[in-house]
């Protein structure tokens, strides 16, 4: 089984090692890992910016990076969102390119949606000398919770890694206040709705926030070490899952 990941712009320039969790991940599912080199953007910040034009040709490129892959796989609710929802409104107009695209959506995952809907993963990885132990709590990505429906894979897959205890927060489902450029734009409210979510962080007692989205992950890192919190760990799940943490 040949399998694509798409890395991310985030993961590429912020956060790389979560590529290198991904694919140990995807080898320890037996998967052929594939990543092509020319990959960029998926387009999310143009189409959410109104720059259809634009994120159409991204789109165009991520068709010709994947195509003929067994399956795509994404590190990130956000990116698997924009690519499986929205890829049809933004190749509007476009017959051929959505001919070529509506051969692709189905093969398109979330990391752990495609770990345990598709290969079923049984067995983690074995962990890295010091790899994380402790407790964690979760939070669900908005788009990868309601774009792509990632809510319970992560939390069967975290079950499964020795040493890891999962706390949930209350309201683990809300928004972190990041939303892409709504993060610019309304900065007071997004800053508002990140305290929340550090609060509901720190009533857990958790020695580790856990997420699936690089957007999320910064947001939550960030505000949390500006208010002076350089203790709680903000990890994404593919740190925990393949013991690199």
């Amino acid at each position: 089984m040949r399998v694509g990941l798409l890395v991310t712009c985030l993961v590429d320039v912020m956060r790389p090692e979560i590529g290198f969790s991904a694919i140990r991940l995807l080898e320890a599912a037996g998967c052929e890992v594939v990543v092509p080199a020319a990959q960029t953007c998926c387009g999310q910040p143009a189409y959410s910016s109104g720059n259809k034009a634009a994120a159409r040709e991204l789109a165009e490129k991520f068709i010709n990076d994947f195509e003929g892959l067994d399956y795509i796989v994404v590190p990130s609710g956000s990116c698997g969102g924009t690519i499986r929802t929205h890829y049809d409104d933004i190749l509007s107009g476009h017959p051929a390119l959505l001919e070529r695209y509506a051969l692709i959506k189905p093969r398109v995952y979330e990391l752990t949606e495609f770990l345990v809907n598709v290969v079923g993963l049984d067995k983690l990885p074995t962990p890295a000398n010091g790899s994380f132990r402790g407790t964690v709590t979760y939070h669900d990505s908005c788009s990868g919770l309601r774009e792509l429906g990632v809510q319970r894979q992560p939390r069967e897959l975290l079950a499964m890694r020795e040493g890891v205890q999962l706390k949930e927060m209350d309201q683990a489902r809300a928004c972190c206040g990041f939303g892409g450029t709504f993060a610019v734009k309304y900065g007071d409210i997004s800053t508002a709705i990140v305290d929340d979510k550090c609060a509901n962080i720190h009533a857990t007692g958790a020695d580790a926030v856990v997420l699936g989205d690089l957007g999320c992950m910064l947001n939550i890192e960030g505000r949390l070490r500006r208010t002076g919190d350089h203790k709680t760990r903000v990890l994404h799940v593919a740190q925990i899952l393949s013991g690199d943490a």
